[in-house]
């Protein structure tokens, strides 16, 4: 095998892989400076950010905005995160933050990739409140109905369903909201929903719209979004405080300053689902 499709990280390449074909999840690991990753990802990688230079801020802004906001529900009492397109959680990811911030928190990641999924149950090995496993995020009732998410996570109890980076990968904003509500209409009240998008940004759309072709033509469709579109995604729940901004909006923290917010093309928001009045 050609040594440099070699699988770097831990333990064999998932049956049925193929490893010159690019997947999202590993062209994400690429650019937070992962491991698992072949060829074909890095391929792709190097070629959207050569179409534009400043995606690893937007990345680590990203990122950021994950980290807060799992942070504030945590403040909040949530003890229950179900991660949607998860990817592989490098460094920093929400069992990290969650279980850090308290013990007692519950994390399963979802992803289509079995590389991802394969790299995170390793990850993951011997914590016995995070886990992962395999599935689509269109298709709620069967992620939902996983016996696996079933034994982790307590759908009666509130929980924060998160869609973090991985909307703008659906073509059709209105299937989105659709399927959203699916999940929420799932959960109890008191749960959150946790979204971030791309969009084309306000300093170099162009170069925004150039790095989404490239990927749309190695990988799938990328669909970015304005804001207004994004806002669509929530349907009629209520976002709290700040509402839908840029990613380094949200809960902006002074000691950690991020770049201004026309290099971040990106939209953020945290919803929670109302308690329902008795009666």
């Amino acid at each position: 095998m050609n040594s440099d499709l070699a699988w770097p990280g831990p333990g064999p390449v998932p049956d049925g892989v193929d490893q010159d074909k690019p997947s999202q999840a590993r062209v994400y690991d690429v650019h937070l400076g992962g491991r698992h990753n072949f060829a074909a990802d890095r391929r792709v990688a190097a070629e959207v950010a050569a179409r534009m230079p400043e995606l690893p801020t937007v990345l680590r802004a990203n990122r950021d905005f994950l980290r807060r906001s799992v942070q504030h529900l945590v403040d909040q009492g949530v003890r229950q995160f179900l991660d949607l397109g998860s990817g592989i959680p490098t460094s920093g990811n929400v069992h990290d933050v969650a279980q850090q911030a308290n013990a007692e928190c519950r994390v399963l990641y979802v992803d289509n990739d079995p590389v991802a999924v394969a790299h995170s149950q390793e990850i993951l090995a011997g914590n016995p409140w995070a886990s992962a496993i395999e599935g689509d995020l269109t298709l709620p009732d069967q992620v939902l109905g996983n016996r696996e998410l079933r034994d982790l996570l307590d759908l009666n109890q509130p929980l924060a369903v998160l869609m973090v980076a991985v909307l703008h990968f659906q073509p059709d904003t209105d299937r989105c909201a659709a399927i959203i509500k699916d999940y929420t209409k799932a959960i109890a009240p008191g749960s959150y929903l946790v979204i971030s998008h791309a969009t084309a940004g306000e300093r170099a759309p162009g170069r925004v719209r150039d790095a989404a072709e490239v990927f749309s033509s190695n990988i799938g469709g990328f669909y970015l979004r304005d804001r207004e579109q994004v806002a669509r995604l929530f349907g009629d729940l209520n976002l709290i405080d700040p509402g839908l901004v840029n990613m380094t909006e949200w809960h902006p923290e002074p000691h950690n300053p991020l770049p201004p917010h026309d290099q971040n093309p990106g939209y953020a928001g945290v919803a929670r689902i109302a308690v329902r009045s008795p009666g």
